[in-house]
């Protein structure tokens, strides 16, 4: 699949694997997830024998152990390795079903099968072939979405099975051509061309980051133009295009790639005060920011979930009851491992008034947890249901154009707004700071106990976290009341702008 993704990613792989980054915290909370899900798709072979390894030895003995589980008569293995030559792969599950004959399953923790998992299924099946097997039916077992779980986790239902044979044979030709280019790119002495412009299956951004190990990107690069993929890329190096100041804007198909070209050109911010005016004099006092931290995770934890739903077990918030008024702040965050739903609703709804502005940050999301917990809890229904006829989005001004600056890199993200606007405010010195963080951590030291004799801090950091986040989200609001009341540094009328909004 590297080769796939980029042929410079193969090639580092084998030759130079030092410069590839580190498997971050939130790929490797996926793989972890994975190997939760494996265990309900493995049930349903009940004489499956594992092969697997714990170290390189046991990975290096691995084709032998398979070949002699197999000559011992095992009928389904687990994390079995074959290899032909140069080509080698471990698959999930292979079931012997006749002389030589097999059928594959990949086990996947998504809710689908997808084409990455079709390409390596495609792999597999001709280097099985290579090694004298037919393949019979090829199978993605994944995650089904509506699984909805009461009691203990039901294997049967929470994992759904798809044939994907015609895919899968469909790919196979053109996989034994793959194959030949990528053992021929890994036996060059140099590396191949290692441009985002040859990134392909949507891994630019993922290459990106690699790519950034390889070759300083200077300030200003055209590679810090938001929501680039491969082909703008390309279309960058066709023109000869460097740096973002270069860029042409009508060569630029997405508005906010045309925002941040027209800031960095401009040289200041550019801000529609009117527009501005008008989205604050919608919000009505008392003003409630407001946050939630949530859990998801492939095996739901609690009765009444599904797979992945965002969950809330924390949220923060401030309250400003008039201008200039005094800024109070509440909260909640569940302390054990009990079910938090109806005693979060409880707290909230004590704490919330019934008049007043709800502001969140992308406030889908919120609205979205809302809508779950009045489903989880009916007798909190309503209020939720009211809460959210009263949200207001306090990144609209960031996400529609109202406010533009090169700074924020053509993200509305509070994680990039926040150091532009009002920089002495930060994440970096805090125990916690990103989402993915916070819910590992509550979900480990909380829920599966692995942290057990860190809860204390744990809690401690994720209180300051999402207090953070409602915090940032006060002073954001204060920098643009300032701007409107004409308190605000230099920048240009939205009248200069060539861009449309």
């Amino acid at each position: 699949m590297l080769y796939l993704k980029h042929p410079a990613w193969l090639w580092l792989k084998k030759n130079d694997k030092g410069k590839l980054p580190e498997v971050s915290a939130d790929l490797q909370a996926r793989f972890d997830m994975g190997h939760e899900f494996e265990q309900y798709a493995e049930a349903h072979f009940p004489d499956g024998l594992k092969v697997g390894f714990n170290d390189y030895n046991e990975y290096i003995s691995m084709p032998k152990r398979t070949e002699e589980a197999l000559a011992g008569g095992a009928k389904t293995l687990f994390q079995a390795r074959f290899e032909h030559e140069q080509t080698t792969f471990i698959c999930d599950v292979v079931r012997i079903v006749g002389e030589r004959e097999v059928d594959l399953y990949e086990i996947k923790a998504s809710t689908s099968p997808k084409l990455d998992h079709i390409l390596d299924l495609a792999f597999q099946a001709v280097v099985l072939e290579k090694c004298g097997y037919i393949v019979n039916d090829i199978y993605v077992m994944h995650v089904d979405s509506n699984y909805v779980r009461e009691g203990d986790v039901d294997q049967k239902q929470i994992v759904a099975t798809a044939n994907v044979t015609n895919e899968v044979k469909a790919e196979m030709h053109r996989t034994e051509r793959n194959i030949r280019s990528a053992i021929e790119t890994m036996e060059q002495a140099e590396m191949p061309d290692p441009s985002p412009a040859r990134a392909k299956l949507n891994s630019y951004s993922e290459w990106l980051e690699v790519y950034k190990n390889l070759v300083p990107i200077e300030e200003g690069s055209v590679y810090e133009l938001c929501r680039m993929n491969a082909d703008t890329a390309r279309l960058f190096e066709e023109q000869g295009i460097n740096k973002l100041a270069d860029i042409p804007l009508e060569i630029l198909d997405k508005k906010q790639q045309r925002w941040q070209a027209e800031a960095i050109k401009n040289g200041q911010p550019i801000i529609d005060k009117p527009r501005l005016k008008k989205f604050l004099s919608s919000l009505k006092y008392p003003l409630y920011f407001f946050d939630y931290e949530t859990l998801s995770s492939v095996v739901p934890f609690f009765d009444g979930t599904k797979p992945y739903q965002q969950l809330p077990f924390q949220y923060s918030l401030h309250v400003l009851d008039a201008p200039g008024g005094e800024l109070r702040h509440m909260g909640y965050l569940q302390s054990d491992d009990s079910v938090p739903f109806e005693s979060l609703a409880e707290t909230l709804q004590g704490q919330i008034g019934e008049q007043g502005s709800v502001i969140a940050w992308n406030m889908s999301f919120e609205k979205a947890c809302n809508t779950a917990l009045g489903n989880l809890v009916p007798s909190y229904k309503q209020f939720f249901e009211d809460l959210n006829g009263r949200m207001a989005d306090l990144m609209l001004p960031f996400s529609t154009g109202a406010y533009i600056d090169a700074r924020f890199g053509g993200s509305a993200s509070i994680k990039n707004v926040l150091p532009v606007l009002v920089p002495e405010l930060s994440y970096k010195e805090l125990g916690i700071q990103e989402g993915g963080s916070a819910q590992r951590s509550w979900m480990d030291a909380v829920l599966y106990g692995t942290r057990a004799s860190e809860k204390d801090q744990v809690l401690k950091d994720l209180e300051e976290y999402c207090k953070l986040d409602t915090l940032a989200m006060v002073e954001i609001f204060r920098f643009l009341t300032n701007i409107v009341a004409g308190e605000g540094g230099n920048a240009s009328e939205p009248e200069q702008l060539s861009i449309g909004i």
